[in-house]
């Protein structure tokens, strides 16, 4: 196995975080569970260490006990992923909805988990970026009415 990463990307679950984990690596390719550490007999794993597409994350799962409150996620922070495609991004929006995920605006959404992401065409921060502030800024306009990132209404709106 290969060294730790001296830096990651810890989430906290209530419980679930195993099956998180396993949920998230099969959302991409370079994405595996590297290791889980199991402190109580029979209990969920404390601590589940993986990749998912190339970047070292780990959960703490926290199994929620009497009187505690569980673990709320806020929206200061997210996973952003890039995509390739419409077809990549239409992919991963619906796997991360399923079972009871919430759409957002302009990309973003939390999952079932409770974990809030950002889905991002690639051509989304070009357009953003682009030179020409005029199409710049219609594309800006036409995503902000977005939930899912349509691809096609950027170009239209670009221009």
């Amino acid at each position: 196995m290969p060294a730790p990463a001296k830096v990651c990307t810890c989430l906290w679950c209530n419980g679930d975080g195993e099956a998180a984990a396993q949920f998230y690596v099969a959302l991409l390719p370079d994405s595996r569970i590297e290791a889980t550490s199991q402190v109580l007999p029979g209990a969920p794993p404390l601590v589940i260490e993986f990749t998912l597409a190339g970047s070292p994350f780990m959960i703490l799962n926290m199994v929620p006990s009497e009187g505690a409150s569980p673990v709320r996620h806020g929206i200061a922070a997210s996973i952003s992923v890039r995509t390739e495609d419409q077809a990549e991004t239409d992919r991963l929006w619906a796997a991360l909805l399923d079972g009871g995920g919430e759409e957002r605006r302009c990309g973003w959404l939390t999952d079932r988990f409770g974990i809030l992401w950002q889905i991002v065409p690639d051509v989304l921060p070009k357009m953003l970026n682009d030179t020409d502030r005029a199409a710049a800024g219609r594309a800006r306009e036409a995503m902000m009415k977005m939930r899912k990132i349509d691809i096609a209404a950027l170009e239209a709106a670009f221009g």
